[in-house]
């Protein structure tokens, strides 16, 4: 059997063994390992599986992954994300479906420190949709709003798939945070247009909300959500700067959170506990997956599969590659979670991306905002499901996904503006102090 050829089963195999929900680390490392076998024996499989573990582990970038995990957990569970949602309403209420808006706001803000879309959309469907509901939204504009508010924990930094993508193609992470700043809030942007069109066209969609806050009340809220603003403002600034790098940012990110909860009398030994727990999990998570990833993109370059891409797109534009390629990531959005969708690609599209020289940068934006549309897209669209769980059922499923539509059409004009303006991704990075 040719290498091709154990490539395209390997591929297969991973596809399905995913389908079956068998763990994506698992699943991508035993395919790998299997694959490896095939094509040069069991020993040379053995020494590979020994030392790509060693090797990756051992790199020092992937410390970011547990600092900015450990920022994010201890911001949250010290309450410094309380006061989101209630100081956007301020600001936001008085145009058409401000509600709905103020999720978008405080949303982009909570997933700054998160870094997490599902953590996001979890949240606010407990915080913001029991408002809008109450305030006579339609259950459909409520519950989408949250789901498409949570994707934006995937390109506003500090994300984990912007660390993970820097870790596989080797690109830096610090640059791929700062370049994902403008394109996150170009598309928070383009759901609160999209939001307020649709609230003024029909404003039975979203009633307006008489609220009347006096000066010490819109004092005390903005009080309460001062220490985030802070904190992303101290990460990201330093790494635009050039004061430090984006692993130890993650480090200054995790100090900077205890402390503010300290001053706040807000850091109680079992707060360090549970954050130092969620940390633990989530980064041994990370970790084997991203070992199963580093296996399989061995094993895909072993098969000389990225050779018979390129082959197959020899003549063809960049243009028309990342096209290809943002229609095979939407089609798989559909069935398969963002990580994997990343690391089943990204070791096959590598090759062909150098020799088009398409800007990794730029095409690590475009990759993000892909996987995060499909977070919401049916069948399998996380933040959907999560909204659901989180509400205990009250609304179905097919009214999230009905509201969540709307916002895929906004993702998919802004993923257009991206795609046609590739400076909306590069020009903040350009500025960065080296």
């Amino acid at each position: 059997m040719d290498r091709i050829d154990i490539g395209f089963i390997g591929i297969a195999a991973t596809l399905l063994m995913i389908g079956l929900r068998v763990p994506i680390g698992v699943a991508m490392g035993s395919v790998a390992f299997a694959g490896i076998t095939a094509m040069m024996g069991l020993r040379p499989a053995i020494g590979i599986a020994k030392a790509i573990p060693y090797e990756l582990i051992g790199d020092w970038n992937l410390s970011a992954v547990p600092m900015f995990l450990l920022m994010g957990y201890v911001a949250s569970r010290a309450g410094l994300t309380n006061g989101l949602f209630g100081a956007a309403r301020i600001f936001l209420n008085p145009i058409p479906g401000g509600l709905a808006s103020s999720t978008v706001a405080a949303s982009a803000l909570f997933a700054s420190a998160s870094g997490s879309s599902v953590a996001t959309a979890a949240a606010f469907s407990r915080i913001a949709v029991p408002e809008m509901l109450k305030a006579g939204y339609s259950p459909s504009l409520a519950t989408g709003s949250v789901a498409a508010a949570g994707t934006l924990g995937s390109l506003i930094p500090p994300s984990v798939l912007f660390i993970v993508f820097g870790l596989m193609m080797d690109v830096s992470i610090s640059t791929l945070f700062v370049a994902g700043i403008v394109p996150g809030v170009l598309s928070a942007l383009m759901f609160v247009g999209m939001i307020t069109w649709r609230a003024w066209r029909n404003p039975a969609l979203a009633p307006r909300v008489v609220e009347h806050h006096s000066r010490a009340e819109r004092m005390a809220l903005l009080r309460d959500t001062w220490p985030l603003p802070v904190l992303i403002a101290g990460v990201m600034g330093g790494i635009f700067a050039g004061i430090f790098t984006a692993t130890e940012a993650g480090a200054v990110g995790a100090f900077l959170a205890s402390t503010i909860a300290l001053l706040r009398r807000r850091l109680s030994v079992e707060v360090m506990r549970q954050a130092l727990f969620d940390t633990a999990v989530g980064t041994s998570t990370i970790f084997i997956i991203v070992v199963g990833a580093a296996l399989f993109a061995r094993f895909v370059a072993l098969s000389t599969l990225p050779n018979w891409l390129m082959t197959f797109f020899d003549g063809y534009s960049a243009v028309t590659v990342i096209v290809f390629v943002s229609a095979l990531y939407l089609v798989l959005g559909c069935f398969l979670e963002s990580i994997s969708i990343m690391l089943l690609t990204l070791p096959v599209l590598a090759p062909l991306l150098s020799a088009l020289g398409i800007d990794l940068v730029w095409f690590a934006v475009i990759t993000v905002k892909l996987l995060e549309i499909g977070l919401i897209t049916p069948p399998v669209g996380m933040n959907v499901y999560v909204i659901r769980s989180s509400l205990g059922g009250t609304v179905p499923l097919g009214t999230i996904f009905a509201g969540a539509g709307w916002f895929i059409l906004t993702d998919v004009i802004t993923l257009a503006l991206l795609i046609g303006f590739p400076a909306l991704s590069l020009w903040l990075p350009g500025m960065m102090v080296r």
